[in-house]
């Protein structure tokens, strides 16, 4: 069966929030029609943002939407509870439609031959790139848990650009060493990893040659749901993020852009 996808964005978090002051606040007499017309029109303000965007932006391939479709048939929550997997899993965790067309762009500005993802998921992210390479181009994609790798590379085979992507199973840091041990580079890295681990591997990216000179780095959930300029108690996730951007703006070795689509991308490039 498939659920409708939690909101876990600073966007679909404001809008679900403002509709459901919404409905309480159309059913009071008391408060005047005027208010609650301004209300509704913030409500469309924010719930209409997410599907416009989705609407000007370039469809997904057939091959992504079937890929989005069995993520969305499988029950994360059991396989968590079963043990079956390294982490916590939700259908949530999918780059999705617009994330995916904006770094299929960055493969193309870019020029990139060989893409290093760490994080992989279900592989939206990897495949979306993987079509954006020349035939012979390549996503090294880092993936811990080996039941989501396995699920990913069924997806893969479904594609026309899935011979493009190699999965590497063990954890992210582990790869990363060895590949640096091979002297490889990357022309563009996309992290989308456990997050208390997102500032060693910057440092790590940062310090040796892993990205190429001209390199990007494009780092997802550097907004996580909102709490890092939040006031109140974060979860460590949303700590993990907070100190990571942190440690972003005071490194001097960087420039960087943190753009509010979906969920936060931040963009990195070497001074």
């Amino acid at each position: 069966m498939m659920l409708a996808p939690r909101s876990v964005t600073p966007l679909s978090i404001l809008a679900t929030k403002l509709e459901y002051f919404r409905q309480q606040i159309e059913s009071l007499e008391s408060v005047d029609e005027t208010l609650k017309s301004e209300l509704r029109q913030v409500c469309a303000l924010a719930s209409g943002l997410d599907p416009y965007l989705s609407y000007c932006t370039t469809p997904e391939s057939s091959a992504l939407a079937s890929l989005v479709r069995s993520t969305q048939s499988e029950n994360w929550s059991q396989r968590s509870l079963d043990g079956e997997t390294m982490q916590p899993l939700e259908q949530e965790m999918l780059s999705g439609h617009v994330e995916g067309q904006t770094l299929k762009f960055f493969v193309h500005l870019t020029g990139a031959r060989r893409v290093l993802e760490i994080g992989m998921f279900t592989g939206y992210s990897a495949l979306a790139m993987a079509e954006a390479l020349p035939d012979d181009g390549e996503v090294i994609a880092c993936e811990v848990d080996a039941f989501v790798a396995e699920f990913a590379q069924q997806c893969f085979k479904k594609s026309p650009s899935g011979h493009k992507i190699v999965v590497k199973v063990a954890p992210a840091l582990v790869t990363l060493k060895q590949l640096v041990d091979a002297g490889e580079t990357f022309e563009l890295v996309f992290i989308d990893a456990d997050k208390a681990g997102y500032v060693d591997y910057l440092n790590l990216l940062l310090g040796t040659d892993l990205l190429a000179p001209n390199g990007l780095i494009c780092v997802d959930n550097t907004l996580m749901q909102g709490q890092p300029y939040l006031l109140g108690e974060a979860t460590a996730n949303g700590m993990a993020i907070a100190t990571f951007n942190q440690a972003v703006v005071d490194d001097p070795r960087i420039e960087q852009v943190l753009l509010p689509l979906r969920d936060g991308l931040t963009l990195i490039r070497r001074i």
